[in-house]
């Protein structure tokens, strides 16, 4: 008796004039599963928390982000490959450009994202080879201009600050401790920082990259630093196998972390642009094979950021008409969540902690009047108002599977 939960990254507004692109966007199919189930809203971690994608999405899998989460780090690095292990440290890392005389520090940076570069493979490839530290490091490409990093030995810590000063016409930040035990990290972390910079500073890409008028990634910048937490799979916390169905890196690698198996389709790119009809076919799969399929959607939280009204109001419509899948699996046997794991609202182009609609469908919901998917509707429902981590509980109560609580 498998668990979908469909997650549409952003979905949900602050009105503008009155509307949501989710209320004035034409969704039969979202509404006929609104007036189909049990709807309610939603706080994924805690009312007035302001959520991250990455702690939503493990509230929305039953784990507690005030107790697992550590930073957005290893998630990232799980994400993109990385067996990141109990213990390492691990950062998010952007190609960058900087200009200027002396060391890496001495440079301000002119792009964060060097030209929002794609090929990264040989620059990654040269610092493998050439950069050397007295504790073991990884690091791997992510999408575009982005990378992941993890240094694993004794004595690391991940209470450091960051080094991306997360604007140009800014000097890159030195790395510095946030603790006494924290130093020596501190240390190897701007050691990393030099080395990597001399290595591409001198590849012959970016001379090329010069010749053509491209922006040179000539540094990394490193945020979002976090020690892997020892954390329980989906498997032993839940006795259920999980399958997260995404192609963006942040939410495989919260998969990856809580044991779950990936599944990207040909043609899912984490933005606008991805197949949603390939993400939903390997949806209906994955519930032959799995007890909870995760099935993640991005552009509505990419397109909130933007501030894109039309454009989220659309890829609302659009999800929607393939949405019209879904509706031909048996409740009975299955039980269908429609969710977001956060607001993006144009009118902020940034998370919100605004409750997000939620509904359920299984036979044996108690079934209430709403009739329409949207922030405005959703409140009136009967499950009235949750958190994340209730969600999974209360799907596995409505299949008989939960385990009482008590005599």
């Amino acid at each position: 008796m498998p668990v979908l939960i469909v997650v549409i990254d952003g979905l949900s507004d602050r009105p503008v004039n009155g509307k949501t692109p989710l209320s004035v966007a034409n969704t039969p199919n979202l509404d006929k599963m609104a007036e189909m189930g049990i709807n309610g809203i939603m706080d994924t971690i805690a009312p007035g928390i302001r959520p991250g994608s990455d702690t939503s999405h493990l509230a929305l899998l039953g784990y507690d982000p005030f107790k697992y989460y550590t930073g957005r780090g290893p998630i990232e690095a799980a994400g993109v490959g990385i067996e990141v292990k109990p213990g390492d440290i691990a950062f998010r890392v952007n190609f960058a450009t900087v200009e200027g005389e002396g060391g890496i520090f001495d440079k301000t940076v002119v792009d964060r994202r060097a030209g929002r570069i794609q090929d990264t493979e040989e620059l990654i490839k040269a610092i493998r080879e050439n950069v050397k530290l007295p504790v073991e490091f990884l690091i791997e490409k992510g999408t575009g201009h982005r990378a992941a990093l993890v240094l694993r030995g004794e004595g690391l810590s991940h209470e450091i600050t960051d080094t991306d000063p997360k604007e140009v016409g800014k000097k890159v930040k030195q790395c510095k401790a946030l603790s006494e035990d924290a130093a020596w990290t501190a240390e190897i972390v701007n050691e990393f920082m030099q080395k990597a910079h001399e290595v591409l500073e001198n590849h012959p890409m970016n001379a090329e990259r010069e010749k053509k008028g491209l922006p040179k990634a000539n540094a990394l910048l490193l945020r979002g630093a976090g020690v892997m937490p020892h954390i329980p799979s989906f498997e032993e916390k839940f006795g259920l196998k999980l399958a997260v169905i995404a192609a963006t890196a942040l939410i495989k690698g919260v998969g990856s972390i809580v044991g779950g198996d990936i599944i990207t389709p040909e043609g899912a790119t984490g933005n606008r642009n991805t197949d949603i009809g390939a993400k939903i076919r390997a949806a209906k799969e994955a519930i032959e094979k799995y007890d909870v399929v995760l099935l993640h959607f991005k552009a509505t939280d990419e397109l909130g950021h933007d501030k894109d009204f039309e454009g989220k109001k659309e890829f609302i419509e659009r999800l929607d008409r393939h949405i019209s899948e879904l509706l031909g699996i048996n409740i009975a046997k299955n039980c269908l969540i429609i969710t977001a794991d956060h607001s993006t609202p144009v009118k902020v182009g940034e998370h919100t902690a605004d409750p997000v609609p939620v509904v359920i469908l299984h036979e044996d919901v108690r079934t209430d009047e709403v009739r329409k998917f949207s922030e405005f509707e959703a409140y009136k429902g009967g499950l009235c108002r949750i958190r994340g981590m209730d969600l999974l509980n209360i799907a596995l109560d409505l299949l008989n599977i939960a385990k009482k609580f008590g005599a």
